[in-house]
């Protein structure tokens, strides 16, 4: 006996119905391999998306290569003469697969991201207060002596170190997701965030400074 569409859909959860022709098409699948309609954004997480691993370490270049391929496929010119729905939808695909890259390209988005997905909060209510009081210290120093700063040499030093010992906690940050340690991935995404704030920080007051003189 042949299989409707929809019952193959409903015996298969990899398999979806074109919302155009209703033939089967394949979840994640931008186009319809019958009609070559384009499909609504299937609920992936970022890197499934993307076709990435699901890890921290992952290369740049084959991120943007990947983002920049199908935003190509969904480029308005293609969708000009297309009907309305169409157009919407290929926005629709457009808007999700922009927001996977924005996530995925920062190492700090894409560490809290990964960590969401393991159910680690680091986000939202409670994720500014920072519980590791060597952290905290080290945050509070690190300040005063950015307030105290009386000259671009002193800033310049100290926004410096901020980068020197940033790029060492992005380092550990990736050993720790390599290895499947939650808590320290946690950790060292806390310790990131604050490193690349107090370079944020440091480098305005450069700029401030340059400016006085």
């Amino acid at each position: 006996m042949t299989l409707t569409v929809e019952s193959s859909r409903r015996n298969d959860p990899d398999l979806a119905a074109c919302w155009s022709c209703k033939g089967p098409v394949a979840r994640g699948s931008l186009f319809c391999a019958t009609c070559k309609a384009v499909q609504p954004p299937s609920p992936l997480d970022h890197f499934a998306r993307l076709g990435l691993p699901r890890r921290f370490d992952i290369k740049i270049p084959v991120l943007e290569q990947l983002y920049f391929g199908f935003q190509r496929q969904l480029h308005p010119d293609r969708f000009a003469t297309a009907a309305p729905k169409a157009k919407q939808i290929s926005q629709s695909q457009a808007v999700a697969f922009n927001e996977a890259y924005e996530t995925l390209k920062d190492p700090l988005t894409r560490a809290a991201y990964l960590l969401a997905l393991e159910g680690v909060k680091v986000e939202g209510e409670g994720a500014h207060t920072i519980a590791d009081e060597e952290l905290l210290m080290e945050q509070m120093e690190r300040r005063e002596a950015l307030m105290e700063a009386a000259d671009v040499p002193a800033v310049q030093a100290l926004a410096q170190a901020a980068k020197t010992d940033a790029d060492a906690a992005l380092s550990a940050l990736a050993s720790s997701f390599a290895s499947g340690d939650k808590d320290a991935a946690k950790r060292g995404y806390l310790r990131l965030k604050y490193l690349v704030k107090l370079g944020e920080e440091a480098r305005a007051r450069r700029a401030r400074l340059s400016m006085a003189r």
